[in-house]
């Protein structure tokens, strides 16, 4: 099926093809690039931006990172973009005309573009932001975000939440200058996610702590108490958790290296992110203990390794090794780091205790400094391959990668371990976040309630 939408004509396309030679990006890797510029017209066309702008980039990195793209996919995606509107932007046919090389979207690139369920769309909420208005780019507002955001050293996965949420509230007001902007619309639009588009409510409060952040640390102002906003009522949720047989049926589903990391969630409660930005010199075998470095809240902590997971481990460390050799032998720059390292440790990116000890499978190529590197394995990965195993290992429950931290808990309590230990393990702030597995485990109170249906009944009286 072809879908409507810009072609590049003929002449651009080996326009973009001499732009990419000049950039010098290695054949392999220009297919790539023409699927960020056909997925970026594709994009300005669904949801009216122009693609001559350089305006519309901004919008469709928001898209990418409401879609889950990963932070390397969107500088892939931005590289491409910007070789595409400089030093001029190529010239686009109409939708009538004949399509070039570059190919339609198929129907799950189409879908990833779809937004989810949960995910407002720039049409859906401007048609609530009432009379058109004069449009404002709102580049410098969504750099200076970027800016506030890396001084006060938050996470990466902040910034992409609160880029999300600006980009909806900018659709909800029709990209109207921020100087117009006052509690009347923050009050509007947060009414319009509870009501017309039900969203839950940690979603609310998410996009509201955005907006107070884009307020008071962007625009350099506060929009007050904001009343009269419907709010969704929050719940309670009773996490999901498994049995020691379901465990064991889902690790006999697994192949490496998701076996691992399975092995790794269970074993020591991690979360998947911090699982896989484990590296080498996480581990230290002889204590049996692993180091989880900047996990949620930027806090450090050590969890036991388990001793059934040791072989596994022993054996990970042996192939990221001869990986890390190959790579070395074939000229790659190393790995990722972590914010300012790499400046203040120059070689410690190819250094074997800095390589992530779950890597991903194939190298990434650095548009700007045109490097290939590796990147640890992409959670989404993971995911997949628990939903699988789950499927395959008949497990009527609803399986993710998180359940098995949450069996963890669940498993220790019923161990008799106290509650302080436990959020110790599991990295909690606070005790109250720990106490909900109290409801995953059957009471442990000496005298155990007996359902009235197990109760012999009563004598009746003559």
């Amino acid at each position: 099926m072809r879908v409507s939408m810009h072609y590049l004509s003929a002449p651009a396309v080996a326009e973009f093809e001499q732009r990419l030679n000049q950039a010098r990006v290695p054949p392999p890797h220009q297919s790539q690039y023409h699927k960020w510029a056909r997925l970026y017209c594709y994009f300005c066309q669904k949801f009216g931006y122009s693609p001559a702008a350089s305006t519309s980039l901004g919008p469709f990195l928001t898209k990418l990172a409401a879609i889950n793209q990963s932070v390397d996919q969107r500088h892939h995606a931005a590289a491409a973009v910007k070789l595409f509107l400089k030093p001029k932007p190529l010239n686009l046919t109409s939708p009538a005309a004949t399509p070039t090389t570059l190919p339609t979207p198929s129907q799950p690139q189409l879908q990833s573009l779809a937004a989810p369920a949960e995910v407002i769309t720039a049409h859906d909420l401007t048609a609530e932001a009432g009379a058109t208005r004069t449009h404002a780019s709102w580049e410098r507002e969504y750099g200076d975000l970027e800016g506030a955001i890396r001084l006060r050293n938050y996470s990466s996965r902040t910034l992409e939440s609160y880029r999300v949420w600006i980009s909806k509230f900018q659709a909800f007001v029709r990209s109207r200058p921020t100087c117009e902007l006052d509690t009347q619309e923050v009050r509007g639009f947060l009414s319009a996610l509870a009501v017309r588009h039900g969203v839950s409510a940690s979603s609310q409060n998410q996009a509201f702590n955005a907006l107070l952040f884009f307020f008071r640390h962007v625009l350099g102002r506060e929009f007050g108490k904001v009343d009269g906003v419907v709010r969704a009522k929050r719940h309670r949720y009773v996490p999901v958790v498994l049995s020691r047989s379901e465990v064991e049926a889902v690790l006999g589903k697994l192949q490496p290296p998701y076996r691992l990391v399975v092995l790794l969630l269970y074993g020591c409660g991690l979360r998947l992110a911090e699982c896989v930005n484990l590296r080498i010199h996480c581990f230290n075998l002889d204590a049996m203990l692993v180091t989880v470095h900047d996990g949620k809240g930027q806090k450090d902590r050590t969890v036991p390794l388990p001793a059934r997971a040791l072989p596994e481990i022993r054996e990970q460390l042996d192939t990221v090794r001869c990986r890390h050799e190959q790579d070395l032998a074939a000229g790659y720059a190393g790995v990722f780091l972590p914010r300012q390292l790499e400046k203040k440790y120059r070689n410690a990116a190819r250094e074997y205790i800095w390589q992530w000890f779950f890597p991903a499978f194939d190298l990434t190529f650095v548009p700007h400094s045109r490097e290939m590197r590796r990147y640890h394995l992409h959670e989404s990965h993971v995911q997949g391959a628990v939903k699988d195993a789950a499927a395959r290992a008949g497990i009527p429950k609803r399986v993710s990668p998180h359940t098995f931290r949450h069996t963890f808990a669940s498993h220790l309590l019923l161990a008799g371990y106290d509650l302080q230990t436990i959020q110790r393990l599991l990295g909690h702030s606070d005790i109250k976040t720990t106490m909900i597995y109290l409801q995953t485990v059957p009471t442990l109170t000496l005298k155990n309630v007996q359902s009235p249906l197990d109760s012999p009944p009563a004598p009746t009286s003559q």
